[in-house]
């Protein structure tokens, strides 16, 4: 059966109940009638009432009913994301609202991996701190499954790191592009050669950044049993740079921490371009958008400058 046409009403945003609106989304997001009327804590007879009201005022079906649930409709989707931008202007009205008035102070709380060199984030920081001096911002430096944690124990809203593990908890979106290099110092019988067999560095040495070491350079690492001597570790990108520059051992660090090190020839790379383990760093937060408007605001002040650069 074809979908019928739906009506055209000018007068439907004055005349229409938004809690249907509310209802539908929710219908949506929970994936059937049962699961939302329990979510809303409203009898199921009376959430399929009102989705038939809903498609009533609309002339259209938004749902196809069958024996195994309800499938969405090319109707109920084009009303899905009018629903889902109307509800997100609706929940930032508080914020925009706050900021217009100039009464927004508070913390923006950031958990991030060590030596994140981003050129949109140290922009959204100061251009941010231009127009809200009140606000501080609290950057604290973690392991990236320290991110993780934090953001799903509610400790920060925000968090810059790997993807980890995906979570229906969590929004990934992407910042930049992150490659390592492996280095040693300049006083290491190695400075000034290129690696070209990588399992010839088996019993090297290495500095290690246990909990912060992406999964690429793990894999990579373990693929040629690389880091079985063990000559140091530190958890902080920093640190593990001073420990190979001061020659205890060689070790893997992100291209941009290490550039000023190699400019001056404290560190050499000893791998080919085409080697490099790369992965992506990413903007975290949670999906719950309860959250103050101090940090809605640097959100949204991160998440357009990034969106921008991708466009």
């Amino acid at each position: 059966m074809s979908e019928p046409a739906a009506r055209i009403d000018r007068d439907f945003a004055r005349t229409v109940d938004w809690n249907l609106l509310k209802i539908f989304l929710e219908i949506v997001r929970a994936g059937g009638i049962g699961a939302a009327a329990r979510n809303l804590n409203r009898q199921q007879p009376s959430v399929s009432a009102a989705l038939k009201r809903l498609e009533d005022q609309l002339g259209a079906r938004l749902f196809e009913r069958s024996t195994s649930g309800i499938r969405i409709t090319p109707a109920g989707r084009s009303l899905q994301a009018l629903c889902e931008d109307m509800f997100e202007s609706v929940r930032m009205a508080q914020h925009q609202l706050a900021q217009a008035t100039k009464r927004v102070s508070g913390v923006v709380r950031i958990q991030l991996i060590s030596s994140v060199i981003c050129t949109e984030l140290d922009e959204a920081i100061a251009s941010y701190h231009r127009r809200h001096p009140a606000i501080a911002m609290e950057l604290r430096v973690s392991p990236w499954r320290g991110v993780l944690e934090a953001l799903e124990q509610g400790d920060v809203e925000v968090g810059i790191g790997y993807e980890g593990h995906v979570s229906v908890e969590l929004i990934y979106e992407p910042m930049f592009v992150e490659t390592q290099q492996l280095y040693c110092s300049h006083a290491h019988p190695l400075y000034g050669r290129r690696i070209e067999r990588i399992d010839a560095l088996r019993r090297e040495g290495f500095v290690l950044t246990g909990a912060d070491e992406p999964d690429g350079v793990t894999r990579l690492r373990n693929r040629y049993g690389l880091g079985e001597e063990r000559a140091g570790q530190a958890e902080d990108v920093h640190e593990a740079l001073r420990l190979i520059s001061l020659g205890v051992g060689i070790g893997f660090l992100p291209i941009g921490a290490a550039e000023a090190a190699v400019r001056t020839s404290r560190l050499w790379p000893l791998l080919p371009p085409e080697r490099l383990p790369s992965y992506e760093i990413f903007l975290i937060s949670r999906a719950d958008p309860s959250r103050d408007t101090a940090t809605q605001l640097f959100l949204d002040e991160i998440r357009r400058r990034l969106r921008a650069r991708r466009s």
